[in-house]
């Protein structure tokens, strides 16, 4: 007889507002058979992931666990605790129980994920794995902002605030829009950025989007943020109107008849 082996689900939930959770992943949700795990940064910090289905009114199934995640940049630090994940869920799929990893924003884009899944597959091949996509949170913060996040040939460039301001002034040229995450460490630096590079009137903040105590700062209200502790779950939306453009090439090309 075959071994079967269980599949290990990303699934995504948006930044925060429940309504923003898609039919696919609600459906998966109501599963009872399956076992639900979900990231927190350390056992004192509860797991945002978590928060979200509870307050949507979803109620866990009868096995659920919470997988330490710490927020470090020690390779080997992350390297033990994705391990320590993994031996902690890999009974479960050795067992043929799906196990449903809930995400906040995408399970495919900056999400913890990933790294539990390819660990889990070092171990045991065979084991499925899917991701159900989600609304991200930059997504959800331009639309909450009541702007387009891009417009016909715009450029987009979404990038971690942890390569520092020097490498947005080799973006700039190049892109529309900068999409900045992780801003938490660098807030005061990216609004003096802002102000000297004369693109403060254009740039937004917004803190734990779609959350019930999301907040957002415009243009000048970013001043206000200076010195001031902002969430991990926050991000820099900077439109860009010095960027020059180059050539491009207007409508599709036609293929001459044979």
């Amino acid at each position: 007889m075959t071994e079967r082996f269980g599949r290990l689900i990303g699934i995504s939930l948006g930044p925060g507002d429940p309504g923003l959770i898609t039919r696919r992943a609600w459906a998966l949700l109501q599963r009872r058979d399956a076992v639900w795990v979900y990231p927190a940064r350390s056992t004192r910090t509860p797991s945002y992931a978590f928060d979200i289905v509870q307050r949507a009114g979803l109620a866990p199934p009868g096995e659920h666990q919470c997988l330490l995640f710490p927020m470090t940049h020690d390779g080997d630090k992350l390297a033990r605790a994705w391990l320590r994940a993994a031996d902690a869920v890999l009974p479960w799929l050795q067992a043929g129980r799906d196990v449903l990893f809930l995400v906040e924003g995408d399970a495919g884009t900056y999400a913890t994920f990933g790294h539990l899944a390819r660990t889990l597959r070092a171990h045991e091949r065979r084991i499925g794995i899917e991701i159900v996509p989600g609304v991200q949170a930059f997504s959800a913060a331009s639309a909450g902002l009541g702007q387009p996040l891009a417009e016909q040939d715009d450029t987009v460039a979404v990038v971690p605030a942890a390569y520092g301001v020097s490498a947005l002034d080799r973006l700039l040229p190049d892109f529309d829009t900068l999409v900045l995450l992780k801003v938490k460490p660098l807030m005061d630096a990216l609004i003096d950025w802002l102000q000297q590079r004369g693109l403060l009137e254009g740039a937004a903040f917004v803190e734990r989007s779609g959350a019930p105590d999301e907040r957002s700062f415009r243009g000048a209200e970013l001043l206000a943020l200076r010195g001031q502790k902002v969430s991990y779950l926050s991000l820099l939306i900077v439109k860009n109107p010095l960027r020059v453009r180059g050539e491009r090439i207007r409508g599709c090309l036609k293929k001459e008849a044979a």
